[in-house]
């Protein structure tokens, strides 16, 4: 495309949308590929490795499709509590092909949160494990279940086998639409209140088809990652991925960095994702020098702000070449990403060009003008990828989605007259820890719950390892208590991760005239090191 002098860049159209599905595009691989390996699903035991060809993955899936349609209809919505597994995989996929709507629920979260999703989705079903590194799932889902009366089934993916059983061998499956709705992703905005962004089969799978190409992942490549699958990385841009390129997607539960070398070394990986503090982790870990890596070519992250000092660290092995994504849910998730062919500064200094059929603009956020070139404004898009709504969240649609269909990020950046962006900062509160969408308002509701706390702000702060860190502000009215105490009353109510690292103890806070407390103050007077802050992770302070 010509350079523009407006941060404005259209959709490319030479590359088509298609009418697909889930299901669809894993019909078209089983007839392609049938006896290809599909998948490599790794346990969390030595040795623990399954496998499925294209054939009989679809196979597995219509099998579950039929087992869901037993239970429930199209349309209805059912949702899922656990970490990766060839079970999740399989409930993805037959959910697909049966016109059902999978809400994802991080294995992580408490019963609150838990709660929250299945009432506010309107979840008929839930599948979920028994425990997850120490979170008893079961035990939140027994403390939830009485309040939610259209929970008509819950059943636990440790009795698949069960319930695979009550498929019937010969019920035909629904005719499904590639605007269907196909899964609920849990967002958040300013409010801190989590909402849904309701998704459909058409933007997955072309978003994730036109990633997978911009990559080079090809037949008899083999995709190896640790990306959740509640989240559109691991769901979406994995499965749908490389399903549509034929390839071999191999996968661990969850995260380890020495696991994930060796499943890279393992299984010869050509192509890794992972989030900023997964690859720092890998490239740290002791067992680095000693895998065998030689067959990866490329590398991908995204999900939180990629330094340039990684980039160049992974490119520094040899044939390698490191690749970033920018996104969100809303969007399917990409919007933006660099390509293979990029220059060194592109790939290390941006977030790369609009993927195909995707138009992009950064605007003043005020005026709603576009901006001119290399100015700093809000990212807003345009495209097939964009969400449907957040579910049962008129106000909140509105207010993301304008009338001509531009999707509003909340993230400012600039635009250069080649179309590549660079993130300058957020517009929303939401603080992204390692690849985890944190919202500092739900965090805060639960501090000012303690007896001893009469207000409260949490922000986001720099951190070289995490992208970010949580740092909470609190004023309290008596004594203040003690940090693992807070930690430990944020910890019972909150998935481990919402727990700040960082504590200051105030007398008082920055206000507006109306009241409210001045984050933007405590960031600012945080970055000159102004306070006295206890570091959770030494329980030393500083400042």
């Amino acid at each position: 495309m010509k350079p523009v002098a407006r941060s404005y860049w259209p959709a490319d159209t030479r590359h088509p949308v298609l009418e697909t599905t889930v299901g669809s595009v894993l019909r078209d691989a089983a007839q392609a590929a049938a006896d290809r390996t599909a998948v490599v699903a790794w346990g969390n035991g030595p040795g623990e490795r399954r496998t499925w060809t294209y054939s009989a993955l679809l196979d597995e899936a219509q099998r579950t499709a039929r087992a869901l349609l037993a239970r429930f209809a199209p349309g209805e919505h059912v949702a899922v509590f656990a970490p990766n597994s060839a079970e999740w995989l399989l409930l993805e996929l037959g959910a697909g092909l049966a016109g059902l709507v999978l809400v994802t629920v991080n294995p992580a979260n408490r019963a609150r949160e838990l709660d929250y999703i299945l009432r506010q989705s309107r979840a008929v079903g839930l599948f979920h494990v028994d425990g997850f590194r120490g979170n008893p799932l079961s035990e939140w889902v027994a403390q939830v279940r009485p309040q939610l009366p259209a929970l008509r089934e819950v059943l636990r993916f440790e009795d698949w086998r069960g319930f695979l059983d009550g498929a019937a061998g010969d019920a035909a499956l629904p005719a499904v639409r590639p605007d269907d709705p196909v899964q609920i992703q849990y967002t958040s905005g300013t409010t801190g209140s989590p909402k849904g962004a309701l998704l459909c089969h058409r933007g997955l799978t072309n978003n994730a088809r036109f990633y997978a190409g911009l990559i080079g992942l090809t037949d008899g490549d083999v995709y190896a990652h640790a990306m959740p699958f509640f989240h559109t990385a691991g769901c979406a841009m994995a499965v749908l991925g490389a399903i549509q390129r034929r390839a071999t997607h191999a996968f661990l539960p969850a995260f380890d960095a020495g696991r994930l070398l060796e499943l890279v070394e393992r299984e010869r990986a050509t192509h890794c994702l992972g989030v900023p503090t997964m690859l720092v982790a890998a490239l740290e870990h002791p067992d680095i020098d000693r895998r065998d890596l030689s067959a990866l070519r490329v590398v991908a992250s995204g999900g939180a702000s990629v330094a340039p000092e990684l980039v160049r660290a992974i490119e520094s092995r040899p044939g390698v070449t490191f690749i970033v994504v920018y996104g969100q849910t809303e969007a399917s998730p990409l919007i933006t990403q660099t390509r293979l062919e990029d220059s060194p500064d592109q790939r290390t200094n941006t977030i790369g060009q609009p993927v195909p059929q995707v138009a992009v603009k950064i605007i003043d956020p005020a005026s709603g003008e576009i901006v001119p070139v290399d100015t700093v404004g809000e990212l807003c898009t345009r495209g097939y990828h964009v969400m449907h709504a957040y579910f049962d969240r008129p106000d909140a649609t509105a207010a993301a989605i304008d009338g001509e269909g531009w999707l509003r990020t909340g993230d400012l950046a600039t635009m250069d007259a080649r179309g590549y962006c660079r993130i300058a900062g957020r517009l929303k509160d939401m603080v992204i820890r390692g690849g985890e969408n944190l919202f500092p308002a739900e965090i805060e509701a639960v501090l000012v719950e303690h007896a001893a706390i009469t207000d409260a702000a949490v922000i986001g702060v720099p951190d070289r390892i995490m992208g970010e860190e949580l740092a909470a502000f609190i004023r309290v009215a008596a004594e203040p208590p003690g940090i693992d105490a807070l930690r430990a009353h944020v910890r019972s109510r909150l998935a481990g991760p919402k727990a700040p690292r960082y504590w200051v103890f105030l007398e008082q806070f920055p206000l507006t005239g109306s009241g409210k407390i001045q984050k933007f103050v405590l960031k600012e007077r945080w970055e000159r090191g102004e306070f006295q802050f206890v570091d959770a992770a030494t329980m030393r302070g500083a400042g």
